[in-house]
């Protein structure tokens, strides 16, 4: 009987070749900390030499940092950009720009990016790398991508073959194993009024990356607990999503003070609007990308040399608010852009499945696998939304950090910026919380008004 089990199993594989996705063979691996970084990154200079060759990235914390602080300072603050992009030469870049970056500049004349000289900043400890190396042989995608096995603390397809492998690099960017910040949400209106949507305390935690876990089924859990506005004081949210998230789905909860309990929340998911940035975005645009791939269907379409947000100290962490969130989009003095090598993955809604969007676009950084910037279409296969992350690594750790974030909605002319962090006290990588403090008890033991 059990071999008959085996020999169904087997022919329900070959018969679906989406049923599973295997690992890359011993021989593709060895590319990894050769001719690729130890991520999976191309090692060399693009061809003008825009883009430099891998050196290792940042590690060595600049002048004026305090460890342990939570404000970085910028350690390219003397740079100038090598070029300005604005509506009256994007033509010329058309070919290096998003889909929503050119949507901007023709809509706002006053939105431009600052194109600064391309720094490949991203570093990570060494165990990320031989974890990586030993995942590329063995980690494998199941339940048509939604889910993976076989890989912990190193990234799981550094050389990816699928759009839904990439998609996972981007679910399993590395943050470090746990870190806090007091953050901002912020809404910008039609009229240019700044409205706080949320502020609060967030902890997010990566078991995942944690060694001490090699047997978690868990990846990313975050705590939510709001402080302001006043209506929305004492509430509270958490958030656990599993690697087999293709078949368990995402556990969550939230906490109203006026109840005084805890409700399962099974809806903080796919595309439902986000009370955190006032119902502007969906919970799925949260970090670019966010939780489970079961709405769409990932086409990895390959590489391009793209302008994205990239080394945006100045905006992470040096900003003033009303600095920052100018009328109609960010101030561009603030924001630096650079030319990045991105893995370009089409997602386009599946048969029978129900989305705001009907098809997007994502564009993952290959030094860090996180998603900079997307592209998100409506109904109509007409622009609606479009996002930038903007990374500013922690070189402290060392960790890429994109984690604050924002999207221009193209029809109403609102837009969000999500985890503003540079008047709350920055960002602090910390020791990872107990497991009884990610229960629903420990949540309404959380919200305090």
């Amino acid at each position: 009987m059990k071999a008959q089990t085996k020999l169904l199993a087997a022919a329900i594989a070959a018969a679906l070749p989406w049923f599973a996705s295997a690992a890359v063979t011993a021989d593709e691996a060895k590319a990894l900390g050769t001719t690729l970084t130890a991520v999976g990154a191309e090692k060399a200079a693009s061809k003008d030499g825009t883009i430099p060759a891998y050196a290792g990235g940042l590690t060595t914390a600049p002048a004026g940092f305090k460890a342990g602080d939570g404000i970085r300072p910028n350690p390219f603050a003397t740079e100038k950009p090598r070029l300005v992009v604005d509506a009256k030469n994007m033509a010329q870049h058309a070919g290096n720009l998003t889909e929503g970056a050119k949507a901007l500049l023709q809509k706002y004349p006053s939105f431009r990016l600052d194109v600064y000289p391309t720094q490949r900043s991203v570093a990570y400890p060494k165990f990320v790398a031989d974890n990586t190396a030993r995942n590329a042989v063995r980690a494998k995608t199941l339940n048509d991508g939604r889910s993976i096995e076989g890989a912990h603390a190193g990234f799981p397809f550094p050389i990816p073959k699928t759009g839904n492998e990439a998609m996972w690099n981007h679910l399993l960017r590395f943050n470090g194993v746990a870190y806090q910040a007091k953050y901002r949400n912020l809404s910008v209106d039609t009229a240019g009024r700044t409205t706080l949507s949320v502020e609060g305390q967030s902890t997010q935690e990566f078991p995942f990356w944690d060694a001490a876990k090699a047997d978690t089924d868990t990846f990313w859990r975050m705590k939510l607990q709001y402080t302001g506005p006043a209506r929305r004081a004492g509430e509270a949210l958490m958030l656990i999503d599993p690697l087999d998230i293709g078949s368990k789905d995402r556990r969550a909860w939230s906490y109203l003070p006026g109840q005084r309990r805890v409700r399962v929340a099974p809806d903080l998911s796919h595309d439902t609007p986000n009370p955190g940035t006032a119902g502007t975005t969906t919970f799925d645009d949260t970090f670019i990308f966010n939780g489970s791939m079961d709405r769409f269907d990932f086409k990895l379409v390959g590489k391009k040399e793209i302008l994205v947000p990239y080394n945006a100290y100045a905006a992470v962490y040096q900003a003033k608010q009303d600095e920052l969130l100018k009328p109609n989009h960010l101030n561009p003095d603030l924001v630096r852009w650079e030319l990045h090598r991105v893995w370009v993955v089409e997602a386009k809604l599946k048969e029978g499945k129900r989305h705001v969007y009907s098809r997007r676009t994502f564009y993952l950084d290959e030094d860090s696998w996180s998603a900079l910037a997307s592209d998100g279409y409506d109904a109509r296969g007409q622009l609606y939304r479009t996002g930038f992350a903007y990374m500013a690594p922690s070189y402290d750790l060392p960790a890429p950090y994109t984690d604050m974030f924002g999207h221009y909605d193209l029809v109403t002319g609102t837009y969000s910026l999500t985890g503003f962090i540079a008047e709350t006290g920055g960002l602090r990588h910390v020791q990872a919380l107990p497991d009884r403090e990610w229960t629903p008890d420990a949540l309404a033991g959380a919200g305090i008004r």
